[in-house]
């Protein structure tokens, strides 16, 4: 439910904050005051259209913002869209908010965050509905009244049902439709697989190949001349096979020589000595491994092929099927299932054709359960409105739910043997329609008159499908046009019942009706240094006596008596 609304220079109102509580809050005031200023400017921060003129006189924009708490009704599809928009905050409330530019921008925030317009209406739909104004009122659309009549009828565990059998056979004509290619795409599909499987077979891959190893390998069969040669000289130099070169084993024993003359004669060189020992032990070592490595270098042009041409398919397989060998030998495992798939299509399709009778075949039969019971609870839910409507001095006003179906040959079978079309809710096409007045045909509520006429009606529905209805504020603009105080008693009492349920909101000229408030709010306009300055007063006890006396036809004793009597004559049941 709307908790604050914080209202900066728009039209009148150079600044105003609210707060609310649950239960009937009635707007009373002269004509003029601002009081559809504020419902205007709540309107806009849920998403209605903006017009640049509401910004006050002198100012560049106007700022609006509404904190929500979120119903547990509707938690679960508004935490869904701020969890999908990367908007979520705090899981019971959500902060909306508008800017209104004077050169006609607007911007939109959802918990700070900037969004679109489209998506702060997706979710101001789901907190306020406002009536007598037609572009947010959700009766009003089509799409929904299937699903308030459904609520209404208490059929969630038929519904859960067909909505299960629905999903499987979805699940089943989808895997139909991709079994059912042209024989030609699924020749060249067969035709491909069994070229990439040939393919990858024949090179023989497995998981631990090490190219790294390849890679080696060919660096020294290209370079096997020269590692020769190089190895050679090492060797040369350290036996002394090269005359132009004195031999390192030859200057070490010389080395050794001097460093063990100097032990004799100086103790403390004894270490050098054993140093230039183990010198001589490692230079032997060094040239056996030289002589090996050199007698192992081999020149093979043909290897060298091999392994260039090993490398070249490793790669090329890579670039086709994945950047590493276990995601080419994954694809290859992949392609093998879908070949299988494919070569025993004929055998699954006439499984899944015979799947698809027996669960249409079990849709048809839920589905019948479906429509029989919402056609009895439209039956229960016209009477209660048309009961409502009486109330609501529009006694010759008649409702009805219309039911339509879709022939498809391709649909679920109906007991005469015609096939409908279904979707996840079944057959049905719903829409409410309404005669507003006597000797006039019924037609769609989106066609009926607006002002207090719409509201009324809307009234009448509402009471009706309160439990059915998910949205917690709901406001009335205009309910009492064209009523007197009796019907106003009514009107009254029927929005008090309502407001149980929901938040309502109400701005009304009629004391009967709002004698009937939970919170009362008075608009007030006044002139402040020569600016028309909209403000309000929360009213309570005496205040609001006053108030009523006031809209009873100005402050008098009578009227004062007046007031107390029609307070004390609200009933307002437990």
């Amino acid at each position: 439910m709307l908790l604050e609304l914080r209202i900066e220079n728009f039209a009148i109102i150079p600044r105003l904050e609210l707060k609310f509580g649950k239960g009937l809050i009635i707007f009373t005031g002269e004509t003029g005051a601002g009081k559809s200023i504020i419902l205007d400017a709540l309107e806009l921060v849920i998403g209605g259209k903006t017009d640049p003129t509401n910004v006050r006189a002198g100012s560049d924009h106007a700022n609006l913002q509404a904190v929500f708490h979120i119903p547990a009704t509707s938690r679960d599809i508004v935490h869904a869209i701020l969890h999908r928009e990367d908007l979520f905050d705090d899981p019971n409330y959500i902060l909306l908010e508008r800017d209104v530019r004077l050169e006609g921008r607007s911007t939109a925030r959802v918990n700070g965050h900037s969004v679109n317009i489209s998506l702060l209406k997706e979710i101001g739909a789901n907190f306020v509905d406002i009536h007598g104004q037609s572009e947010h009122l959700s009766l009003l659309d089509i799409r929904q009244h299937l699903g308030l009549l459904d609520r209404f009828s208490d059929i969630n565990e038929p519904k859960a049902r067909y909505g299960e059998i629905y999903r499987e056979l979805m699940d089943v004509q989808k895997e139909l439709i991709g079994l059912k290619r042209s024989e030609q795409e699924i020749a060249q599909r067969v035709d491909l697989l069994s070229f990439q499987i040939k393919e990858i077979e024949a090179a023989k891959l497995t998981s631990n190949e090490e190219e790294d190893n390849l890679r080696s390998e060919r660096t020294r069969l290209a370079n096997a001349e020269g590692l020769a040669t190089l190895a050679n000289e090492a060797i040369a130099l350290l036996d002394g096979s090269n005359p132009d070169t004195p031999a390192i084993n030859e200057l070490l024993g010389r080395l050794i020589q001097a460093v063990n003359g100097l032990a004799k004669l100086d103790a403390s060189m004894d270490g050098l000595a054993e140093m230039a020992e183990n010198g001589v032990t490692s230079l032997n070592e060094l040239t056996r491994d030289l002589t090996d490595y050199r007698d192992r270098i081999e020149y093979n042009p043909k290897r060298l092929e091999e392994v260039e041409e090993r490398l070249e398919l490793i790669q090329t397989l890579k670039k086709k099927y994945g950047g590493e060998i276990t995601e080419v030998l994954r694809y290859l495992t992949k392609a093998k299932a879908e070949l299988d798939g494919i070569t025993h299509a004929e055998e699954r399709i006439s499984t899944l054709e015979q799947s698809s009778e027996n669960l249409i075949t079990a849709l048809a039969s839920v589905n019948k359960e479906l429509a029989t019971r919402r056609r009895s609870a439209a039956e229960s839910l016209a009477k209660s409105i048309e009961a409502e409507l009486a109330d609501l001095r529009m006694s010759g006003a008649r409702f009805e739910v219309d039911f339509k179906t879709v022939e498809d040959p391709d649909g679920i079978p109906l007991d005469d043997g015609k096939r409908v079309a279904f979707d996840s809710t079944g057959t049905d096409k719903v829409e409410f329609l309404v005669a507003p007045n006597p000797g006039e045909g019924l037609k769609s509520l989106v066609k009926i008159a607006s002002g207090g006429e719409t509201s009324r009606l809307m009234l009448a529905l509402k009471n009706v499908l309160a439990r059915a209805d998910s949205i917690p504020t709901l406001i009335f603009d205009e309910i009492d046009q064209g009523i007197g105080g009796r019907a106003g008693m009514v009107v009254g009492q029927k929005l008090w019942n309502l407001a149980r349920q929901h938040q309502v909101f109400c701005v009304t000229h009629l004391p009967q009706l709002a004698a009937y408030g939970d919170q009362h709010i008075k608009v007030l306009k006044s002139v402040v240094s020569g600016r028309t300055t909209t403000s309000v007063e929360v009213l309570t006890d005496d205040k609001r006596r006053q108030e009523l006396a006031q809209m009873l036809g100005g402050i008098s004793q009578g009227t004062l008596q007046s007031a107390d009597e029609l307070l004390a004559s609200v009933i307002k049941p437990q």
